[in-house]
């Protein structure tokens, strides 16, 4: 009898065993558009990554889009006539939590000088191309020496934002960032060798798109990479030493942030819409009070903050910006944003969203080509911008493959012409940057130097900064600047897109169309 119990014990275990290994075999499922599973070698092979929410990338906050009134918010006392209120929506995205500080440029410029040896006559202008513009400190009737000096480089100033970068700068400065993110991921990972690390220059060196779209520069595989644990597997089920986008595990471009983005970030508007609670309110249909500052929220809401008591800050300006004629800082003993130039990019309270300095300490560049009436033209959602110019991946005639730059190691690309683009619905041209400029065919010109200061290469910056009178210190206001120069009031900080749901799995509530799925009566 004893002997049946166990045959029977041991049948049923064995059935586990194959119900386990079979559910094995489809973690992901199956297709609903042909019903074969995913991840499962005898079917194909076909991998499909659980679906996740995106990870934060380093020095980056979740920043939930929404719709708001983009423009000027006060009295147009410049006369510039360039900030027309409008409605926009932005998608969600991430920023920077501060601006990008000396000692986060420095490590880039590090980088440089590592893997392109400046000694090498072909790299000195990869080098001093990326070198801040140190003599934007000097002004004829101050003695600013000691900035120029050591600013970007003496520890004391180590979380002090970055100044003297142009807009070129701070643009390649976020593309080289987005590669050393998404590299130190598949280092972690074992998707990586560690050794890599230092063998690389010049033009080989790991970016994002040549790991892609594998050319150029292939890092060899890791541990992680070649174990039988690798999750990553081949259409025969092997452990597969590439990622893909696909997988999850990388992510996208560091960039610039839209001035929409920005905009919409420097209010911190969230606090104003009711939280997720029991009383189910819903806050995408308010209509906001307009404020003028970023910092609006936590001086009029004493509770938001544990340091204020009994609306301490109310009717205070909570940035580093210059009060009037000769006064950068206040008196002794009582100075009013402790800084005489700039301050610490996390100098003072962050807004509702976590974001410091959205007002005051630098101006920031943002992506935009300049244009003054930029909110009258642009799309209202998604993303609005001006400043694109689109662009495909030059390839070899040979062998189809994309081509690499022999010195920087970059996958190469070339702007989209207007015969490629003359049969598309949604665009007619490659360069749009003047598109509705003036003209119905697009092609209108701007005589800078001449006729106008404003060009192609006019870039929006915006924030106010330590050398600025309040009146810029709304994120309404909006300034421009050729795109190869630099001030030692500007400096600059980086965004990047947000895939997958608008919310991001944070406070979702089931709105709009996500409903539970209700049987039809028959």
């Amino acid at each position: 009898m004893q002997y049946i119990m166990n045959m029977k014990n041991l049948a049923i275990l064995l059935s586990l065993s194959v119900l386990a290994i079979s559910c094995n075999k489809n973690k992901s499922g199956k297709s609903s558009v042909t019903g074969w599973n995913y991840n499962d070698k005898n079917m194909g092979g076909f991998q499909v990554a659980k679906a996740t929410d995106q990870k934060t990338g380093p020095g980056l906050v979740f920043v939930e889009g929404g719709t708001f009134t983009m423009g000027q918010t006060e009295e147009d006392v410049m006369g510039d006539w360039n900030n027309i209120p409008r409605r926009v929506s932005v998608p969600s995205f991430y920023i920077d939590r501060t601006e990008v500080a000396n000692i986060h440029y420095r490590e880039y410029l590090y980088w440089l000088n590592k893997v392109f040896d400046p000694t090498d006559p072909q790299n000195l202008p990869i080098v001093e191309g990326a070198l801040p513009d140190t003599l934007s400190w000097r002004s004829e009737l101050s003695y600013n020496e000691p900035m120029v000096e050591y600013y970007l480089r003496h520890p004391g100033f180590n979380y002090y934002p970055v100044v003297g970068v142009s807009w070129k700068q701070a643009n390649d400065f976020c593309l080289w960032r987005g590669d050393r993110v998404n590299e130190g991921i598949l280092l972690q990972k074992g998707f990586i060798n560690k050794q890599s690390l230092n063998g690389q220059q010049g033009a080989d060196n790991f970016t994002t798109k040549s790991y892609l779209l594998g050319v150029g520069y292939q890092p060899p595989p890791g541990k992680g990479a070649t174990s039988k644990k690798n999750p990553l597997k081949t259409p025969q089920g092997q452990p597969r030493t590439t990622v893909t986008m696909e997988d999850g595990l990388m992510l996208p471009d560091y960039r610039l942030p839209f001035e929409a983005e920005w905009e919409y970030a420097a209010y911190g508007l969230i606090d104003q819409n009711p939280r997720v609670s029991t009383k189910k309110k819903r806050g995408e249909e308010l209509i906001q009070n307009k404020q003028v500052y970023p910092w609006a929220q936590n001086a009029s809401n004493p509770s938001s903050l544990r340091e204020q008591r009994h609306g301490s800050w109310q009717g205070q300006f909570l940035a580093n910006f210059k009060r009037g004629s000769g006064d950068n800082a206040g008196v002794a003993g009582g100075l009013n944003d402790n800084a005489f130039y700039t301050a610490d990019v996390k100098s003072f309270y962050p807004n509702a969203f976590g974001l410091y300095n959205m007002a005051g300490n630098v101006n920031e560049w943002v992506h935009d080509v300049f244009r003054p009436m930029s909110t009258l033209d642009f799309d209202d959602m998604p993303a609005p911008t001006r400043g694109n110019k689109f662009q495909t991946i030059v390839k070899d005639p040979s062998t189809g493959e994309a081509q690499v730059n022999d010195t920087t190691g970059r996958v190469v690309m070339r702007d989209v012409t207007d015969e490629e683009s003359k049969n598309r619905r949604n665009y007619q041209r490659g360069n749009v940057i003047n598109y509705l400029d003036g003209d119905t065919a697009s092609q209108a010109s701007y005589g800078y130097g001449t006729t106008t200061l404003v060009s192609d290469h006019s870039r929006v910056y915006k924030g106010g900064s330590w050398n600025d009178r309040a009146y810029w210190l709304s994120p309404g206001t909006r300034r421009f600047l050729e795109e190869d120069q630099a001030l030692s009031t500007l400096g600059f900080r980086c965004a990047m897109n947000s895939m997958g749901g608008a919310a991001n799995g944070k406070n979702v509530r089931k709105t709009g169309n996500q409903f539970p799925t209700k049987r039809s009566k028959r």
